[in-house]
Protein backbone atom coordinates (compact mmCIF):
# COMPACT_ATOMS: atom_id res chain seq x y z
CA UNK A 1 0.00 0.00 0.00
CA UNK A 2 3.14 2.55 0.74
CA UNK A 3 4.49 1.82 -2.46
CA UNK A 4 1.15 2.79 -4.08
CA UNK A 5 0.51 6.18 -2.91
CA UNK A 6 4.35 7.06 -3.83
CA UNK A 7 3.60 5.92 -7.44
CA UNK A 8 0.60 7.99 -7.53
CA UNK A 9 2.26 10.91 -6.05
CA UNK A 10 5.17 10.52 -8.80
CA UNK A 11 2.87 10.42 -11.46
CA UNK A 12 0.71 14.07 -10.34
CA UNK A 13 4.31 15.50 -9.89
CA UNK A 14 4.72 14.69 -13.43
CA UNK A 15 1.36 15.42 -15.20
CA UNK A 16 1.55 18.70 -13.35
CA UNK A 17 5.30 19.53 -14.79
CA UNK A 18 4.29 18.16 -18.60
CA UNK A 19 1.21 20.34 -18.51
CA UNK A 20 2.95 23.70 -17.04
CA UNK A 21 5.73 22.96 -19.99
CA UNK A 22 2.74 22.65 -22.48
CA UNK A 23 1.36 25.66 -21.18
CA UNK A 24 4.37 27.90 -21.03
CA UNK A 25 5.29 26.86 -25.26
CA UNK A 26 1.59 27.98 -26.64
CA UNK A 27 1.12 30.69 -24.76
CA UNK A 28 1.44 34.04 -26.64
CA UNK A 29 4.13 36.34 -26.23
CA UNK A 30 3.77 39.87 -24.51
CA UNK A 31 3.80 42.57 -27.77
CA UNK A 32 7.01 44.32 -27.78
CA UNK A 33 8.91 41.67 -26.27
CA UNK A 34 12.55 41.16 -27.44
CA UNK A 35 14.41 38.09 -27.42
CA UNK A 36 17.45 37.84 -25.27
CA UNK A 37 21.06 36.82 -27.00
CA UNK A 38 21.04 33.90 -24.81
CA UNK A 39 17.80 32.96 -26.30
CA UNK A 40 18.68 33.69 -29.59
CA UNK A 41 21.90 31.36 -29.24
CA UNK A 42 23.94 34.56 -30.88
CA UNK A 43 24.66 38.10 -30.76
CA UNK A 44 22.61 40.11 -33.53
CA UNK A 45 25.40 41.94 -35.68
CA UNK A 46 25.06 45.96 -36.06
CA UNK A 47 24.20 46.77 -39.78
CA UNK A 48 25.83 50.30 -40.93
CA UNK A 49 23.85 53.36 -41.71
CA UNK A 50 23.37 53.41 -45.66
CA UNK A 51 24.97 55.76 -47.47
CA UNK A 52 27.40 56.86 -43.95
CA UNK A 53 31.04 56.96 -44.75
CA UNK A 54 33.14 56.99 -41.47
CA UNK A 55 35.98 59.50 -41.53
CA UNK A 56 39.35 58.42 -40.66
CA UNK A 57 40.24 60.07 -37.73
CA UNK A 58 43.65 62.46 -37.84
CA UNK A 59 46.66 61.48 -37.49
CA UNK A 60 48.16 64.08 -35.80
CA UNK A 61 47.09 67.71 -34.19
CA UNK A 62 48.36 69.44 -37.54
CA UNK A 63 46.04 66.86 -39.77
CA UNK A 64 43.40 68.01 -37.48
CA UNK A 65 43.35 71.50 -37.73
CA UNK A 66 43.31 71.14 -41.43
CA UNK A 67 40.35 69.25 -41.62
CA UNK A 68 38.90 72.17 -39.18
CA UNK A 69 40.00 74.95 -41.60
CA UNK A 70 38.39 73.11 -44.60
CA UNK A 71 35.09 72.43 -43.08
CA UNK A 72 34.71 75.48 -42.09
CA UNK A 73 35.74 77.17 -45.10
CA UNK A 74 33.51 74.73 -47.14
CA UNK A 75 30.38 76.07 -44.66
CA UNK A 76 31.29 79.84 -45.41
CA UNK A 77 30.95 78.70 -48.88
CA UNK A 78 27.72 77.18 -48.73
CA UNK A 79 26.23 79.95 -46.68
CA UNK A 80 27.78 82.92 -49.26
CA UNK A 81 25.78 80.71 -51.81
CA UNK A 82 22.65 80.29 -49.80
CA UNK A 83 22.87 84.32 -49.06
CA UNK A 84 23.55 85.12 -52.91
CA UNK A 85 20.64 82.89 -53.92
CA UNK A 86 18.05 83.79 -51.69
CA UNK A 87 17.61 80.72 -49.51
CA UNK A 88 15.87 82.31 -46.53
CA UNK A 89 18.27 79.38 -44.25
CA UNK A 90 21.35 81.32 -44.86
CA UNK A 91 20.18 84.87 -44.93
CA UNK A 92 20.25 87.71 -42.28
CA UNK A 93 17.44 88.93 -40.00
CA UNK A 94 17.35 92.30 -42.23
CA UNK A 95 16.86 90.18 -45.56
CA UNK A 96 14.09 87.86 -44.45
CA UNK A 97 10.51 87.40 -44.94
CA UNK A 98 8.46 87.29 -48.42
CA UNK A 99 7.87 91.13 -48.01
CA UNK A 100 11.94 91.85 -47.92
CA UNK A 101 11.99 89.61 -51.20
CA UNK A 102 9.25 91.81 -52.88
CA UNK A 103 11.10 95.12 -51.59
CA UNK A 104 14.23 93.77 -53.35
CA UNK A 105 12.09 92.72 -57.05
CA UNK A 106 10.74 96.43 -57.07
CA UNK A 107 13.95 97.44 -56.74
CA UNK A 108 16.11 95.02 -59.28
CA UNK A 109 13.29 95.34 -61.74
CA UNK A 110 13.60 98.95 -62.49
CA UNK A 111 16.54 101.65 -63.41
CA UNK A 112 17.50 103.81 -60.19
CA UNK A 113 18.86 106.85 -60.19
CA UNK A 114 21.21 106.50 -56.96
CA UNK A 115 23.26 103.90 -58.52
CA UNK A 116 23.90 106.40 -60.35
CA UNK A 117 24.05 108.93 -58.07
CA UNK A 118 27.14 108.03 -55.98
CA UNK A 119 28.83 107.24 -59.28
CA UNK A 120 28.27 110.50 -60.51
CA UNK A 121 29.85 112.10 -56.90
CA UNK A 122 33.25 110.15 -57.46
CA UNK A 123 33.39 111.45 -60.86
CA UNK A 124 32.84 115.06 -59.54
CA UNK A 125 35.82 114.11 -56.30
CA UNK A 126 37.98 113.79 -59.49
CA UNK A 127 37.22 116.91 -61.37
CA UNK A 128 37.25 119.14 -58.10
CA UNK A 129 40.89 117.92 -58.05
CA UNK A 130 41.91 118.82 -60.96
CA UNK A 131 43.11 122.84 -60.74
CA UNK A 132 43.83 123.34 -64.43
CA UNK A 133 39.71 122.75 -65.58
CA UNK A 134 37.72 125.91 -66.13
CA UNK A 135 35.61 127.24 -63.75
CA UNK A 136 32.61 126.27 -66.19
CA UNK A 137 33.58 122.80 -66.23
CA UNK A 138 33.25 122.52 -62.28
CA UNK A 139 30.16 124.10 -62.29
CA UNK A 140 28.22 122.24 -64.70
CA UNK A 141 29.41 119.09 -62.47
CA UNK A 142 27.97 120.55 -59.82
CA UNK A 143 24.64 121.26 -61.24
CA UNK A 144 24.48 118.05 -62.81
CA UNK A 145 25.33 116.45 -59.03
CA UNK A 146 22.26 118.61 -57.75
CA UNK A 147 20.42 117.44 -60.29
CA UNK A 148 20.63 113.64 -60.12
CA UNK A 149 20.23 114.32 -55.96
CA UNK A 150 16.51 115.34 -57.23
CA UNK A 151 16.12 112.77 -59.04
CA UNK A 152 17.10 110.13 -56.31
CA UNK A 153 14.60 111.78 -54.14
CA UNK A 154 12.13 112.11 -57.20
CA UNK A 155 13.02 107.99 -57.80
CA UNK A 156 12.76 107.34 -53.82
CA UNK A 157 9.22 108.15 -53.94
CA UNK A 158 7.92 106.38 -56.43
CA UNK A 159 9.93 103.08 -55.46
CA UNK A 160 7.96 104.03 -51.55
CA UNK A 161 4.47 104.21 -53.04
CA UNK A 162 4.99 101.00 -55.61
CA UNK A 163 6.01 99.51 -52.11
CA UNK A 164 3.14 100.80 -50.00
CA UNK A 165 0.90 99.84 -52.47
CA UNK A 166 2.23 95.95 -53.23
CA UNK A 167 2.84 95.23 -49.48
CA UNK A 168 -1.13 96.16 -48.76
CA UNK A 169 -2.10 94.15 -51.55
CA UNK A 170 -0.60 91.00 -51.29
CA UNK A 171 0.38 90.91 -47.41
CA UNK A 172 -2.92 93.01 -45.78
CA UNK A 173 -1.72 91.15 -42.20
CA UNK A 174 1.99 91.78 -42.22
CA UNK A 175 3.56 92.92 -38.83
CA UNK A 176 6.48 94.64 -41.21
CA UNK A 177 7.02 98.30 -40.49
CA UNK A 178 6.52 100.27 -44.27
CA UNK A 179 9.36 103.04 -43.16
CA UNK A 180 11.77 99.77 -42.34
CA UNK A 181 10.99 98.44 -45.89
CA UNK A 182 11.57 102.12 -47.47
CA UNK A 183 14.65 102.42 -45.97
CA UNK A 184 15.58 98.84 -47.11
CA UNK A 185 14.70 99.83 -50.54
CA UNK A 186 17.04 103.00 -50.88
CA UNK A 187 19.89 101.06 -49.34
CA UNK A 188 19.44 98.56 -51.83
CA UNK A 189 19.15 100.89 -54.86
CA UNK A 190 22.15 102.62 -54.08
CA UNK A 191 24.27 99.81 -55.13
CA UNK A 192 25.48 98.62 -57.59
CA UNK A 193 23.29 95.62 -59.52
CA UNK A 194 25.59 93.46 -59.77
CA UNK A 195 26.89 93.99 -56.15
CA UNK A 196 23.34 93.12 -54.70
CA UNK A 197 23.07 90.83 -52.10
CA UNK A 198 20.75 88.35 -52.55
CA UNK A 199 21.27 88.65 -56.35
CA UNK A 200 18.13 89.96 -58.00
CA UNK A 201 15.80 87.37 -59.76
CA UNK A 202 14.23 89.87 -62.05
CA UNK A 203 15.33 91.41 -64.28
CA UNK A 204 14.92 95.05 -65.47
CA UNK A 205 11.92 95.90 -66.56
CA UNK A 206 9.49 92.99 -65.31
CA UNK A 207 6.53 92.99 -64.43
CA UNK A 208 6.68 92.74 -60.53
Amino acid sequence: MPSLFRRKSADLVEDALTEASAAEATAPQRKGYTPSKQELGKATPKRPRAGTVREAPPADRKEAMRRAREKQRAARAEQRAGMMSGDERHLTARDRGPERALVRDIVDSRFNAGTWFFSFAFVLLLISMVKALPAEVVLAGNIVWMLLGLAVVVDSFLISRKIKRLVRDRFPKTDQRLGGLYMYAFMRALSYRRMRIPKPRVKIGAKV
